[in-house]
Formats: C-alpha cells, sequence, structure tokens
C-alpha cells in the first residue's frame, strides 16, 4: 500500500493522472482568463462611474462636498471593492480546481473504464487460447474500433498459428517417411546374415533413393521459405526466355504427350532464381497430374503481356476431373488432390505453395481454375515491368552530362 502511495506521490505515470492534471490545467488557464476579463471590466465600469463632472452640490451657497475629496473617496471605494472581488476570485478559483480535479479523476476513469477492461483481456490471451477476442460491446467509437482491431488482429494470428501447426505436422510426417523406410530396409537386410551382394546392393540403392527424396523436400521446404522472407535483389528477367528452357519434356513412355506453346517477351523484374523455380514447379506438375499418353495428355503454354502491360504466365493441362471448390486449395502445403489416374505419382505436395510464395514475393497475383473436362488452368499475372534509368559514363565534352540508358 505504502508503495503504491509513494507511486502515486512520485508523478503521473498513468493515463488517468495525466488526463485529471490536463482538465484541471484547462480548468484553471480558463478560470485565470475569466477573472482577468472581469476585473478589467469592472476596473473599467468604476473608473468611468467614478469620474468628476463640472458642476458641485451646493447647500446654501457653499459647496457641500469638495470635487478632490469626492473623489479620493470614490476611488478608495473602488479599490477596496476590486481587491475583496480578486480575493474571493482566487478564492472560488482555488476551491473550483480542487473541485475539477476530483472530476477530472472520476472522468478520466470512466472515460478509460473500457481500456482497463481490453487490458485485463488482453493479458489472458496467449497462444493457447487465440480464439478468445474482446468482444468490445459499445457505440461504434474509437474505442471499439480499437477493440474490433485487435480482433480482426488477433483472428490472422489464430489462423498463422494453426496454418504453422499444421505444416510443421506436414513436415514432420514427410521427413519420417523416408527415414521410417530406411530404418526398415536396413533392419530387414541386416537380419539377414547370408545376404547375397546383390540383394545388399539393391538395399543400399533403395536407401540412397530415400536419402535423395528426403534432399528435395529439404531444398524445396528451404525455396519456400526463402520465397515467404522476401526479396533481396531484382533483375531483368523475360518470362518467355525461362518458359522456352524449361518447356515439359515427355518422360520415358510419354512419346505422345502433345506440348503447345505460345511464347510471347513477358519482362519480369525479379529474382531469376526464384522465377525459374515457379515455372519449373508449374510445367513439373502440369506433366505429373496428367493423363497416360495413350488417352490424348497435353500440355498448353502461354507467356505475353495483358490487357493493361502485365507481364502473365498460363499453363492448361488435360487431366482427370477435379471439383471446382478444390482449385484453391492446391495452393497450400502438402496438399495432394487424389486422382487415380495421373502420369506420375511422386511429388511432395509443396510445388503450388512455392509457387504463391514466390507471385507474393514479386507482389503478383496467382489462381487455378478447374476444366469440366478434367485438367487444370493456372494463370500468374506479376507487376508491370519499368524500365530504370542507370547513368552510363560515357566520354562527353566539358559541361555535357552524362548519357543514361534503360535497364
Amino acid at each position: 500500500m505504502r508503495a503504491r502511495v509513494l507511486r502515486r506521490l512520485h508523478g503521473p505515470r498513468t493515463v488517468r493522472w495525466r488526463l485529471t492534471l490536463l482538465y484541471g490545467a484547462l480548468f484553471v488557464m480558463a478560470g485565470a482568463l475569466l477573472l482577468t476579463f472581469v476585473y478589467l471590466l469592472a476596473h473599467t465600469t468604476a473608473g468611468v462611474s467614478a469620474t468628476p463632472g463640472k458642476s458641485t452640490q451646493v447647500v446654501g451657497g457653499t459647496p457641500a462636498v469638495n470635487a478632490p475629496t469626492l473623489t479620493a473617496v470614490a476611488e478608495a471605494a473602488r479599490s477596496d471593492q476590486l481587491h475583496q472581488l480578486v480575493v474571493y476570485a482566487v478564492v472560488a478559483l482555488a476551491v473550483m480546481t480542487v473541485a475539477s480535479l476530483v472530476l477530472g479523476w472520476v472522468m478520466a476513469g470512466r472515460v478509460l473504464s473500457p481500456l482497463r477492461t481490453m487490458t485485463a483481456s488482453a493479458r489472458r490471451i496467449s497462444a493457447d487460447n487465440l480464439h478468445a477476442r474482446l468482444a468490445v460491446p459499445g457505440p461504434d467509437d474509437e474505442l471499439k474500433a480499437m477493440a474490433d482491431t485487435f480482433d480482426a488482429v488477433l483472428a490472422r494470428l489464430e489462423g498463422a498459428f494453426e496454418a504453422q501447426k499444421q505444416f510443421v505436422a506436414n513436415a514432420s510426417h514427410e521427413l519420417r517417411t523416408p527415414l521410417t523406410l530406411q530404418q526398415a530396409i536396413v533392419d530387414v537386410t541386416l537380419a539377414d546374415p547370408d545376404a547375397a551382394v546383390r540383394v545388399l546392393r539393391a538395399a543400399l540403392a533403395r536407401v540412397r533413393a530415400a536419402g535423395q527424396e528426403q534432399e528435395r523436400l529439404i531444398e524445396a521446404l528451404l525455396t519456400l521459405a526463402r520465397s515467404q522472407r522476401g526479396l533481396e535483389a531484382r533483375e531483368f528477367v523475360d518470362l518467355a526466355a525461362v518458359v522456352r528452357d524449361r518447356l515439359p519434356d515427355a518422360g520415358p513412355g510419354d512419346a505422345d504427350l502433345r506440348v503447345e506453346a505460345r511464347l510471347e517477351s513477358a519482362p519480369v523484374h525479379g529474382d531469376p532464381q526464384l522465377i525459374e523455380r515457379l515455372v519449373v514447379n508449374l510445367t513439373d506438375n502440369a506433366v505429373r497430374h496428367n493423363l497416360p499418353s495413350a488417352e490424348g495428355s497435353w500440355v498448353s503454354v502461354w507467356t505475353g503481356l495483358d490487357a493493361l502491360g502485365r507481364p502473365g504466365l498460363r499453363i492448361e493441362n488435360s487431366g482427370p476431373v477435379i471439383a471446382a471448390d478444390q482449385a484453391a486449395g492446391l495452393f497450400e502445403p502438402f496438399r495432394r488432390l487424389g486422382a487415380e489416374r495421373v502420369r506420375k505419382r511422386e511429388g511432395l505436395g509443396l510445388g503450388m505453395s512455392i509457387v504463391a510464395a514466390v507471385v507474393a514475393a514479386h507482389g503478383g497475383r496467382v489462381w487455378a481454375r478447374t476444366r469440366p473436362r478434367g485438367g487444370l488452368v493456372v494463370e500468374v499475372s506479376l507487376p508491370r515491368y519499368v524500365p530504370v534509368a542507370v547513368p552510363v559514363p560515357a566520354p562527353a565534352p566539358a559541361g555535357v552530362p552524362a548519357r543514361t540508358r534503360a535497364v
């Protein structure tokens, strides 16, 4: 109790104290100005009424009161009245100042009461109960707007925490599967003391394949993290050139895969490695999640500028029928849409999430839509490329500025 009293006497450390002192200071200033105005008004009025005229009261031919004497008496009475007025005014101002401080303390407490309620509720919210909300009732004023904004931030944090937990769980599962397979292969091989060299080599090959799968998964996770961190440097990249070098190729037994490409220049200001990863993931998914060659599988690729001059990439492929409401979920990590008849089964489930992260890092948009007859259409739109003028030193006569070129 004593420490609390000492803290309060030490200085205004709370908003309530500061508001109280502010209210009191404003009242004192307004009261002082008002009293000054009243004093000056009373002084002027009394001075005018006490000014003697030219006539003098005469009683029986002799003046009753001398003019200077009458002026002195009036001046003394006026000074006494003004002095009393000032004393009473100062006393009244002191009393009202104390009253204003008390009222200011009470009103500041009422105004800050919702803030104390929100503070207590916010302190009870932690990572274990992010579902809780402030839910402040009342009119739509500034305090309720602040509480609603805080609730919206909590909702986003809850979604981010849930997505992080799900991502960690999925990544742990994906990393544990190859380890479990490797351990099973090694245990089975060691259980046979008379295993032939051919069996040992086959076991080592399977262990190596599982290790390569882990390496690909870790590389994909690092790429995803790098994309979500943002861009450190930007360079000129032509989407058409990148796609031309990474056009989907038919694999063994897929000679009937038909690839259609219409590649127009699409300049982008971004990270070349991330742009290449975006193209590789989209083209690989277009080939992997497709129909068998005997059923007329095809992939269509387009690059160019849209009506607003923004560079874009569109990849369309044949494939199994996908429900329209499942297209948005393709960009979630470790999300695989199960179709029984696809070209290939391997995949980490991170390709489309990496695409979404790369596009977001470049400030663009990506969306997918399903085809009624089967397959998928993925479109990428990136910000418009604006050349930057960079000064290029060139020999020039004295007084002539150096030339610039656009990059």
